[in-house]
This record gives C-alpha cells, structure tokens and sequence, in this order.
C-alpha cells in the first residue's frame, strides 16, 4: 500500500466538514428504515412526506451516533426519474451529503473546474433556521449535496418533522455503539478508478491519502485497485476501486454489473467497541461474511514477531469473524456485512481503528476469498473467458 503526506494547498475558503448524511432510494422507504433500525441498531430521527406537504417523496430519515441515512421513495407512479433509478440500481445510495462552510464558494471552484452542478445552491427554512445547498454530480448517477447550515438548530433539516410513530420493541434491543461513518465506498468500473478519483482533486481540492494496486491485493481468481481521497482536514475519507484483470469475475465486477455502473459499494460504520457491537448485531439478526479459521491461525502466527499489541482476544475476534489489520504503530479491526439488499451490491462495514489509518489492506486477500465464496453461491464466481466477459475484478 501506499500513503500520501502531501495535501497540497489549503483551500482558501470552502471547509468540508464531515459527512452530513447518506440518502438511499429505495422501492419502500418505511420498511427499509425498519430493516435499518431493526437490524443494525439505527432509531428513526426526522420524516418528511403526504401528512408533511410533501407530494412526490417520502423520506424516512434514521440516526447512530453521528450516522444519519435518510431513505427515499417515490409517491406516485410517474416520477420517471426515482422509478428509472430504481430499475436500474435497485436500492441503494444516491447522494452523499458533506457538511461544509461557504458552499457558494465550493460550487464556483468547481464549476470553474468542470463539475457538473445538478442544482444551483438555494436555501430552505424553517422555524428552526436557515440551511443552504447545492448538488454536484460525481461517478456514475451519485450525487454530492453540499450542505452549510446557517446557524440551523433543528434536528435534522427545514421541511422534516419528527417521526410519527415510535417503534417499542426497539429499545428492547441490545444497542450497537456505531459513531461515525469513517468512509464510503464508491466501485468503478474497470480504468475508471483514476478519472474518478481525479474529479474529487480537481473539483473539490481534495487530496490522495492512500491507495492500493492489484500487485498488492490478488487472491487465485481476482484483484483490485484502490485510491482513496480525503478533504484537507482529512475527516471525510472516500476510497475509489476498480477491478484488475483476473481468471474470474471479481466481487468488484460483481458489484458493477448488477449495479448497472459506478456507484457505492460500501459503508465504513467506526466504532469504539467493536466486539459488543458485533455481538448485538448478531443477537439482531445482522448478517456478516465468514472467514475462515486458517486465518486466524496465520494471525497468531504472525502476531508473534510484530511490534504491536492487539488488546482483544483473537480467541473472541474469531468467535465473531472480525478482521485484523496492523503495521508497527497500530492496527484495526474490521467486519463486514453481506448485502443489505437481493441484489449484492451495497453492503457496510464496522471498524475499529487503534491508532492505524488504513483500510484493511492486510485483509483484503482473506476479504477477498470470503466475497468470492459467497458469489459462488450465487453463480456469479464465473469464468471470464468462459462468459465471454470483459476482463476485470
């Protein structure tokens, strides 16, 4: 793997904060969200629809800590362009929001630049107070809203109520302690890694902060490559995959085809306990992939000559199927989910990070393995030559 130091020239104006929120288009925004806070520990925060004045959409919106997804429906059966989305990606994330001061300013740079702006900045109110927004167009049908709250003190944004109905049965559940998001996913595809992770450089004076290629990170049938760019303060991080040549469709191609395109993959959940996070998920019925025990035997074996201590028992670590990731300074720990929808595209993560800013490349051979057994499962584990596919992850 490689790091990157350099940051390059602090923006003038125009901070970006951190992650504001994720919206989901999804066929049924209220049962998504139930899944959500069913499964995964979220509880619902704002609602916005028919009985608010909102015609066309529906919106649930739910929180974790400072995680906030909002699900999005469409009401009426003309709305071609939720209705398209949907057919073609199924359900799955269509915005990123970032939290910014002077979008104004963002949006001129990066228009100058080339970003193609989907909508003008505007502002909403309500009796809480003033936001501002603008939406940019990144890879494939994602979008990017920007969002400068104009000393807005409501719970979540103008033209949201709080949610009507509070689900009981919820706080009978053991609670799962995710905090943040500490990175999203975006999957290209194959030589489109580079194109798109140059838009973020060029249009939003982000700045390279890793990056991975396939010599690094192959199993027998597959690999990738990865760069992951960051804001100047470094606390919003987004890596960029695509696949590499291999003998077999690889989970990233996987992820593209029944994708219809680039899109999100995945979503990097940060926790401070990650063993009682996981065991509550599990007791909620959340799904993860398995790895197997010879990887954990290597672990120990390793973790013999390294210089680093992990603090948790691997005996546990094992137990739940959670991943470790170390260099000399620290490590992370690190689970990911099975798709959280019938198709097998998006998918989260849940990580723990001891003093280690990576992203578990050290893993991504036994992650690998772990994709490529359960795409056995569902056909998709292919011969390229044999499909007659075009060569990639």
């Amino acid at each position: 793997m490689t790091t990157y130091s350099d940051k390059g020239a602090k923006p003038e104006r125009g901070r970006f904060l951190h992650f504001h929120s994720v919206t989901f288009w999804v066929g049924n925004a209220k049962q998504a969200a139930a899944y959500y806070c069913s499964k995964m520990g979220f509880e619902l925060l704002a609602y916005r629809g028919l009985e608010t004045g909102s015609r066309e959409v529906a919106s649930h919106v739910i929180k974790q800590g400072q995680i906030v997804f909002v699900f999005s429906s469409p009401l009426n059966p003309w709305n071609k362009e939720m209705g398209d989305h949907l057919v073609k990606h199924g359900d799955g994330v269509k915005d990123i929001a970032f939290e910014v001061q002077d979008c104004d300013y963002i949006v001129q740079k990066a228009r100058e630049r080339g970003a193609k702006v989907v909508r003008e900045p505007w502002v909403e109110q309500d009796k809480f107070g003033k936001v501002k927004f603008a939406v940019l167009q990144t890879y494939g049908d994602t979008t990017h809203t920007l969002v400068e709250k104009m000393s807005y003190t409501g719970s979540f944004l103008p033209g949201f109520e709080a949610p009507r109905v509070k689900d009981a049965l919820l706080f009978k559940l053991p609670s799962c302690g995710l905090e943040i998001i500490d990175h999203i996913v975006g999957n290209q595809p194959d030589q489109e890694m580079a194109s798109a992770s140059e838009w973020y450089l060029r249009n939003l004076q982000f700045h390279r902060f890793w990056s991975v290629d396939d010599t690094q990170v192959h199993t027998e049938y597959s690999s990738l490559r990865s760069i992951v760019v960051t804001n100047y303060e470094e606390s919003i991080k987004m890596p960029i995959n695509e696949p590499a040549p291999g003998r077999k469709k690889s989970q990233i191609q996987e992820y593209v085809d029944y994708n219809g395109g680039a899109g999100v993959q995945h979503i990097a959940l940060k926790t401070q306990d990650i063993i009682t996070a996981i065991r509550h998920l599990r007791e909620r019925g959340a799904e993860f992939l398995a790895v197997p025990s010879s990887y954990y035997r290597q672990l120990r074996e390793n973790l013999k000559s390294a210089k680093v201590r992990v603090k948790e028992s691997i005996d546990v670590l094992e137990e739940l199927k959670i991943l470790v990731d170390y260099d000399e300074k620290g490590y992370l720990l690190q689970i990911f989910t099975k798709p959280m929808q019938d198709r097998p595209t998006l998918f989260l993560e849940v990580i723990q990070r001891h003093n280690h800013q990576g992203f578990g490349a050290g893993n991504f051979n036994a992650l690998f393995k772990a994709f490529e057994a359960e795409q056995d499962l569902r056909g998709n584990l292919t011969d390229l030559e044999t499909n007659g596919e075009v060569s990639g992850m």
